[in-house]
């Protein structure tokens, strides 16, 4: 019996490479090399079909060095038209199944970039009408990779899959800013105690808590959009180390200008290409600005876990919606899962970009091998966050309930009043009341009225909601 016909029953088919031959399932449409990197990298629970923006900037890179290299002369019609019909089916979401490899690897990413070249080429050689590893005809090196290197292809797809996923990204994030804003009017009218340092301080309304909360948040578009931004430089042509060996002159400017096209953004190429063959300060700066809402929401997060507390021993100026029963021994017992979650979200992001960090410095003359990790953390990162956020506001902020009566009963017995005071009956005043409403048990407002300080109506215009939130003068005096 012939080895093909061998090969034929096993249901595989033999492919080699520099380091010898594997038997690769008959009907991948990923190669030897593809396989290698699966037996060489078990390492982690992500892989590449876990992020098909991630695919589709590899299917978009591979795509626009195609449209190049067809113009230059490089490629034939066949090999043009299959090579391209491969990308833009995989830009549909097709063969993303085919996408196996391990994002943690070794080799600066060549095992990603063959795993794209591979499937590439052996689709384009089924709509050629040819058997599957048949390279001659349309090869992962020759032809799907002409003109290119991992180190340029690889980054310029990271470029490509991280800006897609950015514009996603606000697609979730913009919502929950709007979440907060609703219940910033829903609010608006109710008074709550402000506090510093977990301490009484002065009254606020509810609606402001939640405003803040927004406002926050909402300051972080212009810096994410900033950091995303800088993915739209690339550094296609530069092949091996930036000086571009392997392609020809005008393939640069061919490629990125199908890129442009391809994409409809406003792609550039870099200025130095040596230089932006080692950096990896793009994702640096996005997964820092990823970092930067990540602490705004734990903060936030936190609020709504203390301000919710109780529902008897807490703070309970609101109700958060109850997802789940919340103990296993303590009955009718509910925990602020939601918020939980959230927080646990955003240490992993703050991890995340520690480890980015950390393998941006760890570059080495003309590369950066660590970017298969960097890719991964900022691939996770905003994935985790997006789910966050949708988690967050459907099953949380939208249904937050004010606890209108607690608010008002803390505003009555707290000290924290006697703030509004100061400006009419003096500090060293206003202590000595603080201080034997303290001692008594007293409000503020009685010890007020007890020691005729000022009459009831004075008393009830500065302690109006509305001349407590904000800035406000006041034409009145202490009794004589």
């Amino acid at each position: 019996m012939s080895k093909i016909m061998e090969d034929c029953l096993k249901n595989v088919r033999v492919e080699s490479d520099l380091i010898g031959s594997l038997e690769v399932p008959a009907d991948a449409l990923y190669g030897v090399q593809t396989l290698r990197g699966i037996e060489n990298f078990p390492i982690s629970c992500f892989h590449l079909n876990d992020y098909p923006l991630f695919i589709n900037g590899l299917a978009m890179t591979k795509l626009a060095a195609a449209e190049a290299n067809y113009q230059l002369g490089l490629l034939s019609d066949s090999q043009y038209n299959g090579i391209t019909q491969a990308c833009r089916e995989i830009l549909e979401g097709k063969h993303h199944e085919h996408f196996p490899v391990d994002m943690i690897q070794g080799g600066a990413g060549t095992t990603t970039n063959m795993n794209a070249n591979e499937v590439i080429a052996n689709r384009a050689l089924q709509i050629m009408g040819l058997p599957l590893g048949k390279y001659k005809h349309c090869s992962p090196n020759d032809h799907v990779n002409c003109s290119q290197s991992t180190n340029d292809a690889y980054p310029t797809a990271i470029h490509l899959g991280l800006y897609a996923t950015h514009l996603e990204f606000m697609k979730h994030f913009l919502p929950l800013i709007d979440s907060f804003e609703a219940k910033a009017k829903e609010f608006a009218g109710i008074l709550k105690m402000g506090r510093t340092q977990l301490e009484d301080a002065v009254p606020m309304t509810l609606g402001q808590t939640f405003g803040a909360f927004a406002s926050i948040l909402r300051d972080e578009i212009r810096n994410l959009n900033f950091a995303a931004e800088e993915f739209l430089t690339v550094n296609m042509g530069a092949t091996a180390i930036g000086t571009g060996i392997c392609s020809e002159p005008g393939y640069s400017d061919k490629c990125i200008a199908a890129l442009r096209e391809i994409t409809g953004w406003d792609i550039k190429l870099a200025d130095n290409l040596v230089a932006a063959t080692s950096d990896t300060s793009c994702m640096v700066g996005y997964s820092s600005a990823l970092r930067r809402v990540a602490t705004k929401m734990n903060k936030i997060c936190n609020d709504l876990r203390l301000l919710s507390s109780g529902p008897r021993c807490g703070f309970h100026e609101f109700d958060l919606p109850a997802r789940q029963p919340g103990s296993s021994i303590m009955p009718g017992k509910v925990n602020p899962v939601i918020p939980e979650v959230m927080n646990q979200i955003c240490y992993k992001v703050i991890g995340n970009d520690l480890c980015v960090a950390m393998s941006s410095e760890a570059a080495q003359m003309e590369l950066n091998a660590m970017e298969p990790v960097m890719a991964q953390c900022c691939f996770e990162s905003a994935s985790i966050m997006m789910n966050g956020f949708d988690t967050l506001r459907v099953n949380c902020v939208d249904g937050i309930v004010a606890n209108e009566e607690q608010c008002d009963k803390y505003i009555h017995s707290s000290f924290g009043v006697v703030t509004a005071l100061n400006p009419v009956i003096g500090y060293k005043y206003s202590t000595r009341i603080a201080k034997e409403a303290m001692a008594t048990g007293k409000s503020i407002y009685d010890l007020v009225l007890e020691h005729d300080i000022l009459s009831k109506e004075d008393l009830d215009t500065i302690l109006s909601p509305e001349n407590m939130i904000k800035p406000v003068k006041l034409d009145i005096k202490v009794k004589e």
